[in-house]
């Protein structure tokens, strides 16, 4: 696919490749405009878009409504704290086994799943007694 991708998409997909943490298309744009590129924020939208559709890159959404994009990985998981929103990530995937057959018995190739709890990380916890 991305020897097909126009050179917006491609720059998108190669500052994802970048990122050391999911980064949000507000955070895309201007770091694409900082380099001179005269990508709009809809351009952006829609490379994150069409990059999403063709499985080279996820998208979660965060508790205060905003997604983040990152590249395609696999079992991502989280537990996020809805006060502070700190993010902790659960590295084994507890569905894994339920994904393989849920692709083999609706005969759905599966790109990616997300897992993610919300509730009161520790030091909010001790804050709130």
């Amino acid at each position: 696919m991305s020897d097909r991708l126009t050179k917006s998409q491609q720059r998108v997909l190669d500052h994802l490749k970048q990122a050391t943490s999911p980064v949000a298309a507000q955070e895309l744009y201007l770091a694409l405009r900082s380099e001179g590129n005269g990508v709009g924020l809809a351009t952006v939208y829609r490379s994150l878009d069409l990059l999403k559709r063709e499985g080279l890159v996820q998208a979660r959404l965060l508790p205060n409504g905003e997604s983040v994009y990152s590249m395609m990985q696999h079992d991502r998981h989280h537990l996020t704290c809805v006060q502070c929103g700190k993010i902790l990530p659960i590295d084994a995937c507890p569905v894994h086994h339920l994904e393989e057959k849920l692709s083999v018995s609706h005969q759905f190739k599966i790109h990616y799943h997300v897992l993610e709890f919300f509730g009161l990380c520790l030091d909010c916890q001790v804050a709130g007694t």
